[in-house]
């Protein structure tokens, strides 16, 4: 470790928001501008999928591109896991990276061809999102320890909060002027310019931490992907024999093997399940109020289209503000004062709470208000702490685990709320309180894995140890 770093300007400012200590805030602030530009490129990204697929196709193929995009991510995580167990985190970041920009190059270059490119790349931003965003997090976990990831992550998820934003308000500035595809090229570049932070950081990192090792020990040479797990001190340790199973384990295998991990991978369905539940609940119910207004002529001259583009429009600027604000003022106060053990129940008591007043009141207002208030705890607070989840778990379970459940489990839970939607809509003709019902059975169990989850984070972060595989039966 290097000796005590001095207090500069920049830490005493960010200590208005976290508990950043000396030296800290240059290094949390540049992972907050790494974060910030791979939002913003997504956020730029987003509006041109929704252009391709519904300008070209229909809403329907949309559900059924979802599941395609599970059963891609089922070959495409255990393949990063492969890499990630053979090549240093600052190659297999730039080689994945590299791959997703030169995929934007190639859309763009077919786009220009007039080769209808709508379809392949639904299904790519959708796995793109997923695993570049998890990456993120499994580079930030592996710099920091329990300690200060705990108290800097709240600033790092800010980047990524103001990011979302930056990407929505830069594509309605830009698309006239530059048109749908050049903001692929747009979006190539900032990660690129997130790229070299990232390089960046990785140095200054393994200076401040391994600069005592030789080169052949450090995570400049050694794969991503090890046994082992960083101690408060810095250091990287190898657990005891019988504490974990031997390196090479498929990330399949690392969750469904490793209680903590599988419950987390739960947690994330569950939560991907509920949450796209409660959204078509709310497209439903606009889409039903809006047709109403028309019907009524209270709709102030707007065609179905336009009163449903207002209501959006006003409702997410609402929850964007709500999650910058969250962010930056509570988070990191929640994380200390509560600690991560019972900030991770926090969105799920939010969501039952909402489901149960649905199930009961399902107007337009009371379902924008539970929805933006379960969305902008999701966005901000829920974030930080599923990232803080990782902390104290081994090198190999944060590059292999965390890629498989940030994407694959997360994925799988928009499978599963299309089938609910579909079972629900065709063959049950459920009402908006009849979903609010279902996913107040859902919102249970996932309060449930939430608290055990939390209890078995403090007691890894109390015995110093991470968590242990299930050994196979003979």
């Amino acid at each position: 470790m290097q000796p005590h770093e001095a207090e500069s300007a920049l830490d005493r400012f960010l200590r208005l928001f976290s508990d950043v200590r000396s030296g800290e805030g240059g290094r949390a602030l540049l992972l907050a501008l790494n974060i910030f530009l791979i939002l913003t490129a997504y956020s730029v990204l987003k509006p041109i999928r929704e252009a391709l697929i519904l300008g070209g196709y229909s809403a329907q193929l949309k559900a059924y591109l979802s599941a395609a995009q599970v059963v891609l991510l089922a070959g495409l995580v255990p393949l990063y896991g492969m890499i990630a167990g053979r090549v240093p985190r600052r190659r297999l970041i730039n080689t994945v990276t590299a791959f997703f920009v030169g995929c934007l190059v190639l859309f763009y270059i077919l786009a220009q061809s007039e080769i209808p490119v709508g379809i392949p790349f639904f299904v790519w931003i959708g796995i793109f999102s997923v695993m570049i965003i998890a990456q993120f997090w499994s580079f930030a976990n592996d710099i920091y320890t329990n300690d200060e990831g705990e108290r800097l992550f709240p600033i790092v998820g800010f980047g990524g909060a103001l990011g979302a934003v930056s990407g929505a308000f830069t594509t309605r500035i830009l698309i006239d002027a530059l048109g749908v595809y050049q903001l692929m090229l747009l979006a190539a570049g900032l990660l690129i310019l997130g790229l070299m932070i990232t390089n960046y950081v990785d140095r200054k990192e393994r200076h401040r931490t391994e600069s005592h090792l030789p080169l052949s020990s450090t995570t400049a040479e050694i794969p991503a992907a090890t046994g082992e797990f960083r101690m408060e001190t810095g250091e990287f340790k190898l657990p005891t024999e019988g504490e974990a199973e031997p390196e090479g384990s498929s990330a399949f295998a690392l969750v469904f093997r490793t209680r903590y991990l599988l419950l987390i991978g739960l947690l994330v369905m569950l939560l991907n399940w509920v949450n796209t539940n409660g959204g078509f609940i709310l497209d439903m119910t606009v889409e039903n109020a809006s047709k109403e207004a028309l019907a009524a002529g209270t709709g102030d001259g707007l065609t179905v289209e336009e009163s449903i583009g207002t209501f959006y429009a006003s409702f997410q600027g609402v929850v964007n503000l709500l999650v910058l604000l969250i962010q930056l003022f509570l988070v990191s106060r929640i994380l200390k004062y509560v600690g991560a053990k019972w900030a991770i129940t926090f969105l799920p008591a939010i969501a039952l709470g909402g489901y149960i007043l649905l199930a009961f009141y399902p107007v337009l207002g009371a379902i924008r208000w539970a929805k933006t208030a379960e969305n902008s705890t999701d966005y901000s607070l829920n974030n930080t702490v599923r990232a803080v989840l990782f902390l104290p778990t081994t090198r190999e379970q944060k590059y292999k685990a965390k890629q498989a459940i940030d994407s694959f489990f997360h994925r799988a839970g928009d499978v599963l709320s299309a089938l609910v939607v579909f079972v629900g809509t065709t063959y049950f003709a459920l009402s908006a309180s009849g979903f609010a019902m279902v996913n107040i059975a859902l919102v249970l169990i996932w309060l449930t894995i939430a608290v055990i989850i939390g209890r078995g984070y403090q007691r890894l972060v109390d015995s110093g140890r991470p968590p242990v595989m299930r050994r196979k039966t003979a």
